[in-house]
């Protein structure tokens, strides 16, 4: 397997932001690198956060399932999609009705963030947020059809990632779902996540607040798609590394025209180029 990128320099890395499914874990199967990665980067006293688009959990389900495998993580260790349409929609339709689209974990955390949210058809309804939706109805492609058909209305969607990788293969992820809407109404959406910079930005910045070392310029944004993790890398002026765990095939990675500054097999390069 062809690899890029000098992995010497990967020591002068401070901040690592990783995607987690098919970066760190595929599934529900941790990858038997991650967790001697994470504690290395802890002990060498630099920083890591998880970073990721899947719109299907809040936070307090992904701490849970580092939790269950093995990792132990906090709501301050992650960075997530439903945060940054939370944030993104409070800035810019703070009143506005939301019909959501998605799993009871991102209505929860939507509403607790202060939008204003509901699973209920009505004329009341005022803009759509679509996610990954792992609890997905044909009623709610009814009830998102008739919306953005009869009004015109805000269409937000929390990630554009077209697949989410299990251990079997690939399951339709929120731009997927997205794609059967847009087509059944002519809506596209305004996609929030990666591959905008703005999730890399918030995460400098909190780690920045207690290690002023850290910079864009040595921050690593690690993930296995190149339309989000990699794009959000560059667009934001990070570092960035590929690695063919996930959805990315070889070919793939280096027939495109991103300039990556590592692929790399798995993370587990990482841990040795580091150590």
């Amino acid at each position: 397997m062809r690899e890029k990128g000098n992995s010497a320099e990967l020591r002068d890395v401070r901040l690592f932001l990783f995607d987690l499914d098919g970066t760190l874990y595929l599934g529900e199967q941790l990858y038997p690198y991650t967790k001697a990665l994470l504690e290395e980067i802890k002990r060498q006293g630099k920083h890591y956060l998880f970073m990721t688009n899947n719109s299907s959990r809040g936070v307090d389900a992904y701490v849970e399932k580092m939790k269950r495998l093995g990792i132990k993580a906090t709501a301050d260790d992650f960075i997530t999609s439903v945060m940054a349409t939370s944030a993104y929609i409070l800035k810019t339709y703070p009143e506005k009705l939301f019909y959501v689209a998605g799993t009871e974990s991102f209505k929860q955390e939507l509403r607790a963030s202060g939008v204003r949210v509901t699973d209920l058809y009505s004329g009341d309804v005022e803009g759509v947020i679509q996610g990954f939706d792992t609890e997905l109805t044909f009623q709610k492609l009814d009830d998102v059809s008739k919306l953005l058909t009869l009004k015109e209305i805000p269409f937000i969607a929390a990630n554009p990632d077209f697949v989410c990788p299990t251990e079997y293969g690939f399951v339709p992820d929120c731009g997927s779902i997205c794609g059967m809407l847009e087509k059944a109404t002519g809506k596209k959406p305004y996609y929030i996540g990666k591959p905008r910079p703005e999730m890399v930005y918030f995460a400098v910045e909190r780690i920045r607040a207690k290690d002023s070392k850290v910079s864009l310029q040595n921050t690593l944004v690690v993930g296995d798609r190149m339309y989000t993790d990699i794009a959000c890398g560059i667009s934001a002026g990070a570092k960035t590394c590929l690695v063919l765990s996930g959805e990315t095939t070889e070919e793939q990675a280096y027939a495109s025209d991103y300039k990556i500054d590592y692929i790399l097999k798995d993370c587990e390069r990482i841990l040795e180029a580091i150590r």
